[in-house]
């Protein structure tokens, strides 16, 4: 029988592809479990995603039920209520009567109407149509609350991608709206987090915005390299290989650290070596995975300005302070200080960096080594 590679990309980390996180993963179970609302904060790629399905997934007791909502593909209010209420019901139900039944009680308004799958007891979707006058949002709004108390347990409702009602229309009031109804729930807590930073620390860390101090704020940092060492050389010896500590510290070297491209890399170099992996191994993958991204890359090249990009230049190497010093205007062609300031503010809201006080870095590994490779886009 083939063995499977250890390692895993693309999706969240879960069970035995987990690493560490220790702490964070004790404190957000705690947090869970006691009825305090948590808000993740950590640019892309930091694992938040697989640090929240961990820790609901250790969630084993009956007095509390665990639902997951990602809203990544949620462009509208509509789209929300329609994720948000179809997720609340399928996963606080067991079966297909139940689900009927708890839809047709709770949201009685909308007249909800399903649609069933290849397989009905697990697969099935939910329209309906309102009239916001009718206090129809608030009632699906409600809806964890209602179900926590018929069913006399707790709801832990943990949203991904929260930073997408930014983009809603008139997001302000949608998030007020929001605050007014989950703020006043005593059988519900609740999770927000989402892979663009800066929106979620404008959402909850802004004090002219609803959601500020709606909960407790972690933000999260990198897995220390040791930490990766360990886990990435025990997966080797696990499935018969080997693979040096040095050699999987340069694998976190090349990734910074970045939880999902530390995954995809040991995987790439997992998948090309025999039983002992060689150096030859690990720059070959090093080169595959910068491959398999350039298209993008470039696509982002494209789509940047000439200041942007020679701002991102200076970044690759080595500049993180200091953008507006004469010398690193001049040297690449910033133009002026003046620039400076809107050139960074332009590639935050873009989500290729990130700035933690006077400190700026990139939010993509693998773009920054790219950039550094080609020549031709650096000075």
């Amino acid at each position: 029988m083939a063995i499977e590679n250890p390692f895993v990309f693309g999706k969240a980390a879960e069970g035995t592809y987990f690493t560490d996180r220790k702490e964070d993963a004790k404190r957000l179970y705690a947090n869970l479990t006691h009825g305090i609302n948590t808000i993740l904060i950590s640019p892309r790629r930091w694992g938040k995603t697989s640090l929240v399905k961990k820790v609901i997934s250790e969630i084993d007791r009956p007095d509390i039920k665990p639902v997951f909502i990602d809203i990544f593909q949620c462009k509208s209010e509509y789209e929300f209520y329609h994720a948000f209420a179809t997720a609340v019901i399928k996963q606080t139900s067991s079966k297909l009567d139940e689900w009927v039944e708890t839809a047709k009680t709770f949201l009685s308004n909308i007249s909800p109407k399903f649609s069933f799958g290849s397989d009905p007891m697990n697969d099935f979707s939910m329209s309906f149509e309102w009239n916001p006058k009718d206090d129809t949002e608030t009632d699906i709004l409600q809806l964890p609350e209602k179900i926590a108390q018929k069913k006399n347990v707790n709801l832990v409702v943990c949203l991904d991608e929260f930073q997408q009602t930014a983009d809603f229309e008139d997001s302000l009031k949608f998030q007020k709206k929001l605050r007014s109804v989950w703020q006043h729930q005593q059988n519900v807590t609740y999770c927000m987090f989402g892979s663009k930073k800066h929106l979620m620390e404008n959402i909850f860390n802004d004090k002219s915005m609803p959601f500020y101090k709606f909960g407790d704020m972690m933000f999260l940092k990198k897995i220390p390299t040791e930490e990766w060492v360990t886990f990435i050389c025990n997966k080797f010896q696990e499935t018969g290989k080997t693979i040096s500590p040095k050699q999987a510290a340069r694998i976190c070297e090349a990734t910074e650290n970045l939880s999902s491209y530390v995954q995809h890399l040991a995987w790439v170099v997992w998948y090309k070596a025999d039983k002992t992996v060689t150096d030859t191994d690990v720059t070959t993958a090093i080169n595959d995975l910068l491959e398999q991204n350039k298209v993008f890359f470039q696509r982002e090249v494209e789509q940047l300005s000439e200041l942007q990009l020679n701002f991102l230049r200076a970044l690759a190497n080595g500049v993180t302070t200091g953008f507006s010093r004469k010398d690193v205007v001049r040297k690449y062609r910033l133009e002026s200080s003046a620039n400076v300031q809107s050139v960074k503010k332009a590639l935050l809201k873009k989500d290729l960096i990130d700035v933690d006080g006077q400190e700026i870095s990139f939010n993509d590994a693998l773009f920054k080594l790219w950039l550094k490779t080609n020549s031709h886009f650096i000075l």
